[in-house]
């Protein structure tokens, strides 16, 4: 497979004043993100506003990417339905992507044997290589370090974005994998000390705005130059705060609109920012020397 690299941007999907895709616009973000620090780009993830995406939509958004950088690109495939996620992987064939992001499943709340029997399933009908996403917030459900360490095991599973915001856990996850599966923490904030504990790097949404200085931070840990990588995480904390001061996408997609990357807003149920939000994104925006 394709190296992903430290830092995978999960990209805000672009729309126009209708809330229709905004193909020009994707193109541009795309190919902005691969020269700002992304090792890879996470298409159709949470930040694209996946629930909201179309099937129709789904393919020329991928070709539109795929067309447009170098770096891998890995499509968000999961549901909460084994059959619905193995569909979406099979109509995405033409696309060639790199790899796949799949949720562990929502709602329905499976157990732990569940969750395995998902992925298991899932792993078989695709050759691509898999990163599992875990993210208790969303789905209701968190998968254990027991599961994870018998999911590691399977060929095509090389990966796990880990955004149960628990240092301790992912710590532990760390332990119990192979040396060639490679754990990505799924919170910003956390990315500093996830590396710290093994996490090989980060799934990223402030990427989508400050990526060559996330860049920068974890250069300077990996070289060892730890006091300049804390110095820049912590000018960064109050923007990561920032970007999840409600529901994500809203503040990112906000933060790129008044940095003068027109995105435009997001489809319902998620709604447009509040006054208050918009005033402390410029807040944060102009501290960091970026346009707001």
């Amino acid at each position: 497979m394709k190296e992903w690299g430290r830092i995978i941007t999960a990209m805000v999907t672009p729309f126009d004043e209708k809330l229709n895709i905004n193909y020009d616009k994707v193109a541009e973000h795309a190919k902005k993100m691969e020269n700002e620090g992304s090792g890879a780009l996470l298409i159709n993830g949470t930040t694209g506003e996946c629930p909201t995406i179309t099937s129709e939509e789904v393919v020329p958004l991928l070709n539109t990417v795929k067309e447009n950088v170098t770096i891998p690109v890995i499509a968000g495939v999961g549901t909460n339905c084994t059959r619905k996620t193995i569909e979406n992987i099979k109509s995405i064939s033409e696309c060639q992507v790199d790899g796949l992001l799949v949720i562990v499943p929502y709602y329905n709340k499976p157990n732990q044997e569940s969750i395995y029997a998902h992925f298991c399933e899932v792993s078989k009908n695709t050759d691509l290589p898999i990163m599992m996403y875990n993210v208790p917030g969303r789905t209701g459900v968190n998968m254990s370090v027991e599961t994870l360490s018998k999911l590691a095991e399977i060929d095509n599973i090389v990966a796990l974005k880990e955004a149960g915001g628990d240092s301790a856990q992912l710590s532990r996850m760390v332990c119990v994998v192979p040396d060639d599966f490679s754990i990505y923490t799924g919170d910003d904030i956390l990315t500093l000390p996830s590396l710290a504990v093994g996490a090989y790097g980060v799934v990223s949404v402030a990427s989508n705005i400050v990526g060559l200085k996330m860049e920068q931070m974890i250069y300077e840990y990996f070289i060892g130059n730890y006091s300049e990588a804390i110095a820049i995480n912590k000018k960064l904390t109050k923007l990561f705060d920032c970007l999840f001061a409600t529901t994500s996408p809203i503040p990112i997609k906000t933060a790129l609109n008044l940095s003068g990357m027109n995105v435009g807003g997001c489809r319902l149920p998620l709604t447009g920012a509040s006054d208050e939000i918009i005033a402390l994104v410029k807040n944060c925006l102009s501290e960091l020397k970026l346009r707001g």
